[in-house]
Parts: structure tokens; sequence; C-alpha cells
């Protein structure tokens, strides 16, 4: 078992930055990789960002690649999501997830189904 918790999440002025964290515990010995979600009301959950654990690969959507910065401190297991240059469109429930399984394509960590262990999630607000 893996319990992912995060931080971090707030009310932000469009342009504004926060920074998010996630924290695992447990067996975190067997994560392979961890990302970010995210799902505005309304909608479907989105992939926002994920890293590998060990080599360091970053995976961006399209939508925040250039404002948002995913990294980990493997000592802490901790994951960190930097997001600059916020917009209203970035208000969500932000999500963190770590996967147990060997990573076999970048293209498996943009899919939630990806994923093992998902946190409660982050309120982040964007106000215009």
């Amino acid at each position: 078992q893996v319990q992912l918790v995060e931080s971090g999440g707030g009310l932000v002025e469009a342009g504004g930055s926060l920074r998010l964290s996630c924290a695992a515990s447990g067996r975190t010995f067997n994560t392979y990789a961890m990302g970010w979600f995210r799902q505005a009301p309304g909608k479907e959950r989105e992939f926002v960002a994920a890293i590998s654990w060990t080599a360091g690969s970053t995976y961006y959507s399209d939508s925040v690649k250039g404002r948002f910065t995913i990294s980990r401190d493997n000592a802490k297991n901790t994951v960190y999501l930097q997001m600059n240059s916020l917009e209203p469109d970035d208000t969500a429930v932000f999500y963190c997830a770590a996967r147990l399984t060997p990573v076999i394509s970048g293209s498996t960590l943009r899919s939630e189904y990806g994923y093992n262990y998902w946190g409660q999630g982050t309120q982040v607000t964007v106000s215009s």
C-alpha cells in the first residue's frame, strides 16, 4: 500500500504561482513513476505532468508545457508541481498518483489507468 498526501493548493490571481507537493508513504520503494492529474468542475480528469522515479524523465500536457515543472525528491519520497503563469482555466482539483510497475512507454503515464494509487486531491483556484 502507498499513501499519497497532496498539499500546497489555494487561491491565487491569474499570473501567479503555486507549488504543489505530494508526499508518499508506505511501500514507496516500488514506485516507478508519479504523476499529477486535475479535474475541473463538470470535466473529466486530465493528465498534467509525470516523472519517472529513477531516470527523472518528465512528461507534460500541451496545456501546461512551459508553465509547469514537475520534480521529485527521492530521499523525501515527494513529488512537486511548480505552477507558474497560472490562468483561470487551471482551476481544478489536482491529484497526485503513483505507479508501482515498470514504465513501458511515456504514453502510459499520460493515462489515469497507468497508476495504482491516488491522493485525495488539493484545490487550486485561479481568479481572473
